[in-house]
């Protein structure tokens, strides 16, 4: 089990590498304080999240518009936060 969570973890960071380094370092800060205690619902959102382009990502995470997606609400205030 901890070599599959090594795996998606792994994909996860992968995915997260953007065109931007502002979204990189959110992202990747995200992961870093979130991934252990996200459960599968969140996991799934994440993913979802991660198929957005950069440009509208950007527009979400610096707070210029919110998602219409209900599943992104919570991950993206988590993903803003900087504790």
């Amino acid at each position: 089990m901890i070599a599959d969570t090594d795996v998606r973890l792994k994909k996860l960071r992968w995915r997260s590498r953007r065109g931007m380094q502002e979204l990189d370092t959110l992202l990747n800060n995200y992961l870093d304080v979130y991934y252990k205690g996200l459960d599968e619902q969140a996991l799934q959102n994440l993913d979802r999240l991660l198929e957005t382009e950069d440009d509208i990502l950007w527009v979400w995470l610096s707070g210029q518009q919110d998602s219409a997606d209900p599943g992104f609400v919570r991950l993206i205030d988590d993903i803003r936060r900087k504790d």
